[in-house]
């Protein structure tokens, strides 16, 4: 089941209950994990969110980064970050924002492959800059059967 995701509107519970089910992974184990019922863990899939140790403990459990669909959502949906505003000193973990994952290059990509987007649409509604798209184009498009 191949899916591209979109990354402006999240609901995590459907995204464990996927990775459950791809991973075949028995409901009794799920539950022994969490010390909780399986009604409780059917609530889960259920949700649209989940405090962050609960979803600490899924990624651990499922061996994958549930983190990264919010990382993703920030990277495409948050405004351009003000130079004064970031120059001031924190005491914060300071993380680069172009970090692009290969999901998300395929989805940008995807969109523009399919009409449902055009590059300037792209670069104006993500802000993503015109020489990055035209660098992937180059390197992932050839790869693509």
């Amino acid at each position: 089941m191949t899916i591209i995701s979109n990354f402006k509107e999240i609901h995590i519970g459907s995204y464990i209950k996927m990775r459950v089910i791809e991973l075949e992974m028995d409901i009794v184990r799920i539950c022994n994990f969490f010390h909780c019922s399986e009604t409780e863990i059917k609530e889960m899939y259920e949700r649209e969110s989940l405090e962050c140790n609960v979803l600490l403990k899924w990624s651990k459990l499922l061996k994958y980064d549930f983190f990264r669909l919010y990382s993703q959502h920030i990277i495409l949906y948050s405004p351009p970050v003000n130079k004064i505003s970031s120059s001031k000193e924190t005491f914060l973990p300071r993380f680069r924002k172009n970090i692009y994952t290969r999901n998300l290059i395929d989805y940008i990509l995807g969109l523009i492959k399919s009409g449902e987007k055009s590059v300037d649409s792209i670069i104006n509604d993500y802000g993503i800059p015109k020489t990055t798209l035209y660098k992937w184009k180059t390197k992932y498009d050839e790869k693509q059967p």
